[in-house]
């Protein structure tokens, strides 16, 4: 990229959350292999987000550059309406054996917050298909995010997230009190908290939880209850709240939620867009409290960040009963729908996901992470730091300074984008042991810069 490039990039391309008076300098990358950026002068940085936690693979992996070659050869795109295509069955087949049994419907759609959007519609026609009138809102976590269009933001905390702008013009939807960090991300004992024992707890929802709060859990029991006559379904992110806070929560809470949906007949949502595919070490994050949601979005990681691609999995009951309402299908169709060059590369990132030793690499991610990260935060500057998985989490005091903390990890070598007060990692699953330390050391001469 020349200086002219750059010039025009500043001057007329608008980039994500990102001021058009006041632009944030942006790093000309040229080429990506591995886990590294090339940028325009020769230079390398460690890429430690995964391309906002896609790319999982990282980046030029021959596999995936092969099914998207593969599959130009034959066709780039055809409409889904009407019509189907080898990649699509093949992708949708591969879905539902990896997911959970109940899951059996797949909808295909463009983009993570689409398939939110997919899911609150899906939602709504389930209801009218049921011959049930009022049910018309959500609820949703505080701190939650699912995303930056209309439905998807109305689901998302309108207080304490990024979309507060538009409080007023958005659906106004139920807000949950969230639940509390788990103590064991943060490398405390749950015992010491009186929390009971860790992710190791196996209890029966039934029966109560020594780990979750019990007057947290009477409250969502009590909210939901009030508002159950217009409640359509709750939405949460499993485990982990991700651009809302990157908050790790304990599954026994998901566990309790799921019985108040089902004392009270409502829908379970699961955002899995963030988290799916590997990157808390589970496949799903609902795997960690052994249940199914009735809906499922999924997205980001899904095909190796090479495509634009998410899905809404539903149930077989939420599925039949959708087509049951007035409309009589489910009235969702976007134009790339089921793209042949999407699916197609989703389908070989899967493939090889799976037939990679990626939960060995995700427990020695974590192993460093934890071992790195967690000392950091006795630093002044540092109020918390968590990991789960291949996420790797310091929250600061006081907000970051994005430019000028960039400017600094970039003389480390290392490509990170913090938010807010977060300073945080999520890393290819491929990275290499030496390029982790890398990666942590600068996050770490960050925190002790700032303290």
């Amino acid at each position: 990229m020349t200086p002219e490039d750059l010039k025009f990039d500043q001057r007329h391309l608008w980039h994500p959350y990102t001021s058009t008076l006041r632009p944030l300098p942006c790093a000309p990358v040229v080429a990506a292999d591995g886990c590294e950026l090339q940028l325009a002068d020769g230079s390398r940085l460690i890429d430690g987000m995964s391309s906002w936690w896609s790319a999982i693979h990282g980046y030029n992996v021959p596999e995936l550059n092969a099914a998207l070659s593969d599959q130009m050869s034959k066709m780039s795109h055809v409409m889904f309406g009407g019509i189907t295509h080898p990649a699509a069955v093949a992708l949708g087949r591969r879905l539902v054996d990896i997911t959970a049994p109940e899951l059996e419907a797949v909808f295909l759609a463009d983009s993570g917050s689409v398939s939110v959007e997919v899911a609150l519609k899906m939602a709504l026609q389930y209801w009218q298909g049921r011959g049930v009138a009022g049910k018309h809102r959500f609820a949703a976590f505080r701190y939650g995010y699912h995303g930056d269009t209309f439905g998807a933001m109305s689901v998302t905390d309108p207080d304490n997230g990024m979309h507060r702008l538009f409080k007023g013009f958005l659906a106004e939807n139920i807000f949950l009190t969230e639940p509390p960090i788990d103590p064991a991300c943060m490398g405390k004992s749950a015992r010491d908290t009186g929390a009971g024992d860790g992710r190791s707890c196996t209890c029966s929802a039934r029966n109560g939880c020594p780990v979750a709060d019990p007057a947290l859990i009477a409250e969502w029991r009590q909210t939901l209850a009030t508002h159950r006559g217009e409640l359509a379904a709750v939405i949460v992110e499993p485990i982990v709240q991700g651009a809302g806070g990157m908050r790790i929560y304990h599954p026994c809470y998901l566990r309790q939620l799921k019985q108040i949906c089902e004392e009270l007949d409502l829908l379970l949502i699961f955002d899995e867009i963030a988290v799916g595919f590997g990157r808390t070490g589970k496949l799903f994050g609902y795997e960690h409290a052994d249940l199914v949601p009735d809906i499922m979005t999924i997205g980001k990681a899904l095909t190796g960040g090479y495509m634009t691609l998410a899905a809404t999995l539903a149930t077989a009951d939420v599925a039949a009963t959708v087509c049951k309402s007035e409309a009589g299908v489910f009235m969702h169709g976007p134009t790339f729908m089921a793209n042949p060059l999407a699916c197609s590369v989703a389908e070989a990132s899967i493939k090889l996901l799976l037939e990679s030793p990626w939960q060995t690499r995700l427990q020695s991610i974590e192993a460093h992470l934890q071992q790195a990260l967690w000392p950091l935060a006795e630093l002044a500057a540092v109020a918390s730091v968590r990991v789960i998985g291949g996420i790797g989490v310091v929250e600061m005091h006081e907000a970051i300074d994005v430019a000028s903390a960039q400017a600094l990890l970039a003389e480390h070598g290392v490509w990170l984008r913090p938010f807010g007060k977060m300073l945080y990692t999520m890393p290819p699953y491929t990275i290499s042991s030496a390029q982790l330390a890398k990666l942590t050391e600068a996050m770490a001469a960050y925190a002790r810069s700032a303290s």
